[in-house]
């Protein structure tokens, strides 16, 4: 094993950043697969700017799945493992899903920008043939920007700590050909993407300003949606740039300075690293408080696992008591109340503690 790929860090500081990445991965999974069965669950009523939040989640999971498990591997393993094979693939996936992600937040911005204090019947609309078409540019950008390095311009190499690869930030004062690279990369996207991000956002704060006087003197009532909507994305677009501006710092110091990657402490350059990679879990959680068509598929999906776990634990002969649950035949009871208050119940009945509250979900299992 090269010494690069040796690990810097204690071995019990890679035992918890394994653990840390493990938590990380598993919450990453489940939450944007949630985002997108919930889509997939009503893909007709998808507005065009909604599949921009599907791309985010894809993006997200595409992550979580190619990078996590090498990572985590690597720490509990105390070094790199595959050597320079896998840290080329490692800085490919990194680069085609962090630019996708990053350009999917500002596309996403500008869309709020230009639909937001619009009236919603006379206001700017967009198709979905148009958004698909803009995420599909998305993507060969980000292809673009990740072939480049295996096309001699610019390098991937492993991080100082040596339990990740990503851009060779060190190699900036190495040549030109990996300075060029990593300043275009730099400005193209990480400054111009978060400029359009602040200056959309920047502007929507101004036309709600001028819609909510607008509807304290004419009583236009669309403002509290916008308002909900917004706030959402600025949630999203906030987050990711919090989790990734200390990896962008860290970066940057050992670009500038002339001891490049030994001038920080290895400890120092894995937390942001570790910081960073959170960015793709609280997408869904933001969906879930915001978004009350995600809370309603939530929980028709966690009926429908409940059900499952019914007919595996049911017996032929006869039905089954279970904590407030009875599983007989082929189905599982009553899960609670729908939106509207009545009682969600199965063909087979429901047993309902007493006392329990309306609307709670009373099965267990």
């Amino acid at each position: 094993m090269e010494d690069k790929y040796t690990s810097k860090l204690s071995p019990t500081v890679d035992f918890w950043a394994g653990i840390y990445l493990v938590v990380i991965a598993i919450l990453s999974v489940l939450g944007n697969v949630a985002v997108l069965v919930s889509s997939a669950r009503r893909p007709t009523l998808l507005k065009a700017p909604e599949l921009l939040t599907v791309n985010l989640a894809v993006t997200d999971i595409g992550m979580a799945l190619s990078m996590y498990p090498l990572s985590i591997a690597s720490a509990f393993n105390h070094a790199w493992i595959g050597g320079d094979t896998s840290c080329l693939y490692y800085g490919l996936m990194g680069m085609i899903f962090s630019v996708a992600s990053i350009m999917t937040l500002t596309v996403m911005g500008m869309v709020r920008y230009l639909v937001t204090g619009n009236p919603p019947k006379t206001g700017n609309k967009f198709q979905r043939r148009t958004i698909t078409i803009v995420i599909s540019g998305i993507w060969l950008y980000a292809f673009l920007w990740a072939l480049f390095p295996l096309l001699g311009w610019g390098n991937y190499g492993p991080e100082p700590f040596g339990l990740a690869c990503s851009v060779d930030w060190a190699g900036y004062q190495k040549s030109l050909n990996h300075s060029s690279f990593i300043m275009t990369l730099s400005v193209l996207c990480t400054f111009i993407p978060c400029l359009l991000i602040l200056f959309a956002y920047s502007g929507i704060a101004v036309k709600l300003h001028r819609a909510y006087r607008s509807i304290k003197n004419n009583e236009f009532h669309y403002g509290n949606i916008e308002k909900k909507i917004t706030l959402m994305a600025v949630m999203i677009s906030s987050g990711f740039l919090v989790a990734w501006a200390p990896y962008v710092a860290v970066s940057f110091w050992s670009m500038f300075h002339t001891q490049g990657q030994d001038s920080l402490a290895p400890v120092v350059s894995l937390l942001p690293c570790l910081f960073a990679k959170s960015s793709t879990v609280y997408n869904p959680f933001i969906y879930y408080i915001f978004q009350r068509s995600f809370r309603r598929e939530l929980r028709r999906f966690r009926r429908l696992v409940c059900r499952c776990c019914c007919r595996q634990s049911e017996s032929p002969a006869q039905g089954i008591e279970r904590k407030n649950v009875t599983c007989k035949g082929s189905d599982c009871t009553s899960l609670g109340d729908d939106e509207n208050g009545k009682p969600l119940a199965g063909p087979t009945g429901a047993v309902v503690a007493a006392g329990q509250p309306r609307g709670e979900v009373t099965s267990l299992c």
